[in-house]
């Protein structure tokens, strides 16, 4: 007899089953005998399940987590979202996708005051234009969830509370649900103010949700949860079938332990590739597998939503598992192969039946049997694989599932099941270089002579990656600590500005060459009508984007630095750790105490050794080592800016910055790109 305990504890993740299958029976006993025990328990209550408003959900198998400023779905070129072409490319790659979740800020939220609501306010268009999204993802039978960050306390605090905030934005934009964020449930208040925006919206946890929360949480996330080597079952579904959870781990190269745990649980699956800005692409076998679950789940959706459900139904294969899934005329098992070997024979032998037909769901073929006593149910299954055998004695004609067979036929002949091969990403590309040769150092730059040898650096380790210098993955444990790193450079002679651009300088650039960007969110936001307040003239200029930067660059006859010509310029030839020396002291910068920019020559204790100002604090400063792999765009941004986010290591580094500190700044759009802690100096290159 296995014993699962006698008290409930706050969270079950999944029940593992033991190896011996002798103990199967009585383990399916006790799960029934824990699952009534407990519902008795917390008085459980499925009215939200049974109201058909929320029927979506118990189906909702598959996920997509998408950044919104991936450049499959948001196109920098023409500014325009292709809705259309993102959707295609996914579901040839993964089969159906039921849900998708529009991730927002992290990891660019903190660079400065905007809060995770702007976040989806700056959208291009606004609020309206991201209802145009949803409208065209619902006509598509896709759902939508937006993103909730609870640790988001300190940026910009409005009047209202979060969860007001958030039935807002859903009433405004039409979205399905809301995934929670780090939560493990939503507050006991979500519910009712979701249900008086319209019926219908669900929450979904991202850590192991509370067996007293499954009432009103339709949804929940799988994450990192480790099965046992036999096949357990995971809580939340065995304890409510209507409830759906999505296996994910996202760092993993292999997601087969996700797809056979899923598998053998009728849930779903969160398709994860663009990992705030790192790119996890699954590999080729898991997509094919991922696209023959899918569509074996939606054409039969029913039977893993009701009752019938036999967790480790007897099998006579070793190293193969099944669960056995039943409703009226129809049974359905789905199939996992644990070994790292192909596996063929006799699976089941079921009672002679003149009426009972058998299918091959993977395949996409009818079974025979050479047996007239017993019906053999044969099947052949990959090292690692998954499989589907149905039986039924439906009266139904086969041309009813005829074409399902075929597609499913065409997906498996000529799958590589034995290997994963992950497509090439597209390579680096290295930093863009605008220059003009100069025989002569403009007015207001220094000469900097060329150099070669080694440059000090770091970066703090985020979920975001970094770029060439980042060969591994790293573990939850690694998240926010310094790497240091040490990169051979050859510069050139240069001439680098000796203070940012200010707001006079831009203003003048305007006047001469009447520029004017395409998309003009929030460009020069804090100006009064293309025009400067006169107290802030001899400011940095600020919210212009990385292209508002090199206009003005091109005009000038000049280009932005690269990260290490600007370190270089920041720490001399010593190398420095901060443009004035070794320690940090606050009265030689802006490190916040005037909530705002300053004129850029306020600190001339805090310059360079070449004489360079407000290299450090201030504001972040735009560089030309500028990067994309396909799928995210990103730039380097050094210095450091006045303003710093406190309250979470979730937010984007704040504050004044050494000079050797690198960051990644993902590009989103425009509108959200321009900010007001981020500027911009040139230089130009110099004939020795």
């Amino acid at each position: 007899m296995v014993t699962l305990g006698q008290s409930d504890p706050v969270t079950y993740k999944i029940i593992p089953a033991p190896e011996n299958p002798v103990e199967w029976d009585d383990w399916r006993d006790s799960l029934h005998l824990m699952r009534d025990r407990i519902k008795t328990e917390l008085i459980y209550d499925d009215r939200l399940y049974n109201d058909p408003a929320f029927a979506w959900a118990s189906e909702c198998f598959h996920i997509y987590f998408l950044m919104l400023f991936d450049n499959r779905f948001y196109n920098p070129q023409n500014h325009r979202f292709e809705v259309d072409r993102f959707i295609l490319d996914t579901e040839q790659n993964f089969g159906k996708i039921d849900g998708i979740v529009l991730w927002h800020a992290y990891p660019r939220i903190g660079v400065d005051p905007r809060n995770q609501f702007d976040h989806y306010r700056d959208f291009p268009g606004g609020l309206q234009a991201l209802r145009g999204i949803v409208d065209r993802l619902h006509e598509k039978g896709i759902r939508v969830f937006i993103d909730y960050n609870p640790w988001d306390t300190g940026t910009r605090r409005e009047e209202m509370e979060d969860m007001m905030i958030l039935c807002e934005i859903i009433r405004m934009i039409g979205a399905d649900g809301i995934f929670l964020d780090t939560l493990t449930k939503g507050n006991q208040q979500f519910r009712s103010k979701l249900d008086n925006v319209r019926p219908g919206i669900v929450l979904e946890s991202e850590l192991a949700l509370p067996t007293g929360r499954i009432r009103d949480h339709h949804m929940s996330w799988a994450q990192w949860f480790d099965d046992s080597l036999v096949p357990g079952v995971l809580w939340n579904k065995w304890f409510e079938r209507r409830h759906m959870m999505h296996q994910i781990k996202r760092w993993d190269a292999s997601h087969v332990s996700e797809l056979q745990t899923a598998w053998m649980n009728g849930s779903g699956m969160l398709i994860w590739e663009n990992v705030f800005g790192t790119w996890m692409p699954w590999n080729e076998r898991d997509k094919s597998m991922q696209r023959l679950m899918s569509s074996v789940q939606h054409k039969f959706g029913s039977l893993f939503i009701g009752d019938g459900w036999v967790p480790l139904y007897p099998v006579l294969m070793e190293d193969v598992y099944a669960s056995m899934w039943q409703e009226k005329h129809y049974r359905l098992w789905t199939i996992v192969n644990r070994s790292d070997k192909w596996k063929r024979g006799v699976l089941l032998k079921l009672p002679s039946d003149p009426n009972l037909r058998i299918y091959d769901l993977f395949k996409g073929l009818e079974l025979e049997s050479p047996s007239a006593d017993t019906l053999e149910v044969r099947i052949e299954i990959a090292p690692r694989g998954l499989g589907a055998i149905m039986a039924t004695t439906s009266m139904d004609p086969v041309e009813k599932i005829s074409e399902f067979l075929v597609n499913q036929k065409k997906v498996y002949t000529g799958l590589d099941l034995q290997t994963g091969i992950v497509k090439p990403v597209e390579s680096l590309l290295p930093p863009v270089r605008i220059s003009r040769e100069r025989d002569e150092i403009p007015t207001g730059m220094v000469l900097i002579d060329k150099f070669t040898g080694q440059l000090q650096a770091s970066y703090v380790q985020r979920e975001c990656g970094f770029y060439d210098y980042e060969a591994y993955i790293p573990p939850p444990s690694r998240i926010h600590q310094l790497i240091d790193f040490k990169k051979e450079i050859r510069l050139s002679a240069y001439a680098v500005d000796l203070t940012p651009v200010t707001n006079r300088q831009f203003h003048n650039f305007i006047l001469k060459s009447g520029y004017e960007p395409e998309d003009t969110s929030n460009y020069l936001k804090h100006w009064t009508k293309r025009s400067p307040p006169r107290d802030i003239l001899d400011h940095p200029v600020v919210y212009v984007n990385l292209d508002d930067a090199r206009a003005y660059a091109a005009w000038a006859g000049k280009r932005l630095p690269t990260e290490e010509e600007w370190q270089y310029a920041a720490q001399g030839v010593t190398g420095l750790k901060y443009p004035w020396g070794n320690d940090y002291d606050p009265d030689n910068c802006n490190h916040g105490q005037h909530e705002g920019t300053t004129p850029v020559t306020l600190y001339p204790q805090g310059r360079s050794p070449f004489g360079c100002y407000d290299m450090c604090g201030n504001t972040w400063e735009w560089t030309e080592s500028e990067r994309r792999e396909g799928y995210t765009r990103y730039v380097i941004l050094k210095g450091g800016s006045w303003y710093r986010a406190e309250g979470s290591d979730w937010y984007f580094q704040g504050g004044p910055q050494p000079a050797g500190r690198s960051t990644k700044y993902i590009l989103f759009w425009p509108g959200l790109d321009r900010s007001p802690t981020i500027g911009f100096r040139c230089v130009v290159d110099v004939i020795d």
